[in-house]
């Protein structure tokens, strides 16, 4: 009775799926993603590879160009979900990058110049929400901060897995980070439905498994 009351409230609060990678065939982008970048430099390589560390073996989806053009934001673009509210998770490990080691989540994106998106930074040691609008990315502060205020900083551990989480409803916005709630946003600058997916920058190197994409 407990399970059949558990997959009655999974069903009445939408849709939910784990994208785990591991049908893919390696070496090519996953049916059903489509690859995009914000503005200009060297192509993005996202391709499914074997990792025997992956939290959910064998599989992972990595972003594998390291072209150090600052303010490169390589995109892979689940086509299937087009929601307003819900709410992701994915793992992460940050495998190299000079530049950069940043993997976000990425929300109500309309096409590569209009997003929501959450990033957590290895080399910076932070997590930040930001709204990238007409191309233009610009940070905005946890609630209760003062304006202008950067995230928050909090420890991300490179080459070992990490895992980044956003809920999104309305306007309100919170942030986890394994596991632990950083901080909320409240921010309106795009109301309607839009697709999901998986974020890069610069010349950061990252490995995603276990994408939990959820609509409610």
């Amino acid at each position: 009775m407990k399970l059949i009351a558990a997959l009655a409230m999974l069903a009445s609060a939408g849709t939910a799926e784990i994208i785990n990678f591991d049908s893919a065939s390696p070496g090519a982008v996953p049916a059903g993603w489509t690859v995009a970048m914000t503005h200009k430099g060297g192509a993005p390589k996202w391709e499914v590879l074997k990792d025997d560390t992956a939290p959910s073996k064998p599989n992972v989806l990595a972003q594998t160009s390291n072209d150090p053009t600052d303010g490169r934001f390589p995109l892979a673009i689940l086509d299937k979900a087009n929601f307003k509210d819900g709410e992701l998770s994915v793992r992460t490990k940050a495998v190299s990058g000079k530049v950069d080691q940043g993997a976000g989540l990425v929300w109500r994106y309309r096409d590569p110049e209009n997003y929501y998106l959450v990033r957590a930074n290895a080399l910076e040691d932070n997590v930040v929400l930001y709204k990238v609008l007409n191309g233009r990315r610009t940070s905005i502060a946890p609630k209760g901060k003062p304006a202008g205020t950067y995230g928050v900083n909090h420890k991300v551990p490179s080459k070992s897995w990490n895992t980044l989480r956003v809920t999104f409803s309305g306007p309100m916005f919170t942030v986890y980070f394994n596991g632990e709630k950083l901080f909320d946003v409240d921010d309106s600058t795009f109301v309607t439905p839009g697709k999901v997916g998986l974020w890069t920058k610069a010349d950061s190197v990252m490995y995603f498994d276990d994408f939990d994409v959820v609509q409610k």
